[in-house]
């Protein structure tokens, strides 16, 4: 499981030109599921976004989670994020679960985040979305499990 976090001021996300959702001071988290993940790895992953401490303290040091400033996280759905581009410039996407089973893990992984304390909106699963992303920083991570 590989999640892209960025910290953002605020973000929304849109279907078919309607925000399907949105948050202020937060995180943005564009998930993708690989072939072989379970809910050991979405359960780590959601433990280790929602302590992820990348908001500044009272000394502007990167030392608070989005828990610890009330903040929420937008969690995206995004396959793309195991395109392989090692051969060719198409990227290839046998590494990414089938809907069938990524779709299920990112609504484990939004309750884990959920159970974790924080407000969570999501975008439409397999639906084509318009992410509107204001990067606060810009602070982007990288997480993988």
């Amino acid at each position: 499981m590989r999640a892209v976090v960025q910290r953002v001021k605020q973000a929304s996300v849109s279907v078919d030109n309607e925000v399907v959702g949105a948050i202020g001071p937060g995180l943005v988290v564009l998930l993708g599921v690989k072939r072989d993940d379970g809910e050991a790895e979405a359960k780590w992953l959601a433990h280790k976004v929602a302590n992820l401490r990348i908001f500044a303290d009272e000394r502007a040091k990167m030392n608070l989670s989005a828990l610890d400033i009330g903040g929420a996280a937008l969690v995206v759905s995004q396959f793309t994020l195991y395109g392989n581009v090692r051969k060719g410039f198409r990227p290839s996407f046998t590494d990414a679960a089938p809907p069938e089973v990524a779709e299920p893990l990112v609504d484990f992984f939004v309750q884990r985040l959920r159970e974790e304390g924080l407000h969570v909106e999501t975008g439409v699963f397999q639906a084509m979305m318009l992410v509107e992303i204001h990067n606060d920083g810009p602070v982007t991570i990288v997480l993988e499990k």
